[in-house]
């Protein structure tokens, strides 16, 4: 490229009604912005210079290159090019290769084919594989349209990815965020549980004792008929603590998965008078930490669901273990959730068990239908060694929440 560069020409006066209104402003106000860096490929110089002159004819500033091989194309990639436009047939390269040569490299240039010699399939084709148009060397007359319209798009493209980037950006840090409170919430509820057991606990054992103590020591009836009182109503006190402090922190949770959930089923079963019935593929379970806090909460929160709305006559709770992965399903014969059910502004329960179960990597899957509705937890273990199938559960009725009896 040598001499002046002829005057840029009134843009509006050579096809105002086909130019987007955004490359008209970008034509008109040319003068202001950097040169259009523009790469290319082409084996004679002639062409190449037509080609520059039709682009400055055309009102565009242009600085461009001229490159004929594969080892320049691949060099040059690693620059910041606005436009690549491309001989069909070179000695020893192609377009076709220098479009995939692009598309393997991963950068978002815009790639138009300018040829002399090229079929309307083989253009279908490259348009198909990623080139952005197609012109041939005897109508450059749309070279200059052509070249605005693919910048125009790639600009479109990358504000597209970075809006797309921006959002799972932001559905990460929401996950992360969820899951913080998760865990928050749940030490939480460990401490208040452990203040329970030790301080609010202690105290209504020793005032147990003191009471027995009063009633064995009456003097009249009427004073050990209150302390009789005393007494239930203490047992009610006491009743009232263990299941705070239960559904704070599961305790039985110490004694495996499988023995936590034998007792939640149970207990709902006795709770609601629907059959409810558990399996499970292993006796006991020896699992990585946090996964079985999240498979009884999991549960739990089904379980509540299907109390409180489902209507269900009959519950299972299966938990198994195969290839690597520990699944939880519980399914009813309730009446099954709508669309306007798991739609609600305010329904964070199911929200709260997938983001619950991504803290240990999990996912959770519910479908749901006129014949009622299942709920599946699914765990990818990092190793099925950590699992002991050795260890016997304790018996049913043992229930660790209690603090002892007189």
């Amino acid at each position: 490229m040598t001499g002046q560069k002829p005057p840029l020409f009134n843009v509006r006066a050579l096809q105002p009604k086909s130019f987007p209104r955004a490359i008209l402003l970008r034509m008109e106000t040319s003068a202001a912005l950097p040169p259009l860096r523009v790469l290319h490929i082409e084996d004679s110089e002639l062409d190449h210079l037509l080609t520059v002159t039709q682009l400055r004819r055309g009102g565009m500033d242009v600085d461009c290159l001229r490159i004929e091989s594969p080892g320049e194309f691949s060099r040059e990639l690693q620059e910041d090019w606005d436009v690549i436009l491309s001989d069909y047939n070179l000695p020893g390269f192609s377009g076709l290769a220098a479009l995939e040569m692009l598309k393997a490299s991963g950068r978002l240039i815009p790639f138009i084919l300018v040829s002399g010699e090229i079929g309307e399939d083989t253009a279908v084709a490259a348009m198909r594989n990623g080139a952005n148009d197609y012109l041939l060397k005897s109508n450059l007359a749309r070279l200059v349209p052509a070249m605005l319209h693919a910048i125009e798009a790639r600009d479109t493209q990358r504000a597209r990815l970075a809006a797309d980037m921006a959002l799972a950006e932001s559905k990460r840090r929401l996950s992360e965020l969820a899951q913080h409170l998760q865990t928050s919430v749940e030490n939480e509820r460990a401490a208040i549980a452990r203040e329970i057991h030790d301080d609010v606990g202690g105290s209504l054992t020793a005032l147990k004792f003191d009471i027995a103590w009063i009633a064995r020591h009456a003097d009249t009836p009427d004073i050990a008929e209150r302390a009789h009182q005393a007494q239930e109503t203490l047992n009610l006190a006491i009743e009232a603590s263990q299941r705070v402090m239960h559904n704070l922190r599961p305790a039985i949770l110490e004694q495996g998965l499988v023995a936590a959930l034998q007792w939640m089923t149970s207990r709902f079963e006795r709770r609601t008078g629907a059959l409810c019935t558990f399996r499970t593929s292993h006796d006991q379970l020896s699992l990585p930490a946090g996964v079985p806090l999240v498979a009884y909460r999991t549960a739990q929160e089904a379980l509540t669901n299907i109390s409180k709305h489902a209507h269900a006559t009959r519950v299972g709770v299966d938990l198994a273990l195969a290839g690597g992965v520990l699944s939880l399903e519980v399914n009813d014969n309730g009446r099954g959730l709508s669309e306007e059910d798991l739609a609600k502004v305010r329904s964070f329960g199911i929200r709260g068990l997938h983001e619950r179960a991504g803290t240990v990597g999990g996912w959770v899957e519910l479908s749901s239908g006129p014949g009622g509705t299942t709920l599946i937890l699914s765990i990818p273990l990092q190793s099925s060694e950590s699992v002991d199938l050795n260890v016997s559960s304790p018996p049913e009725a043992y229930d660790p929440t209690v603090w002892g009896t007189l």
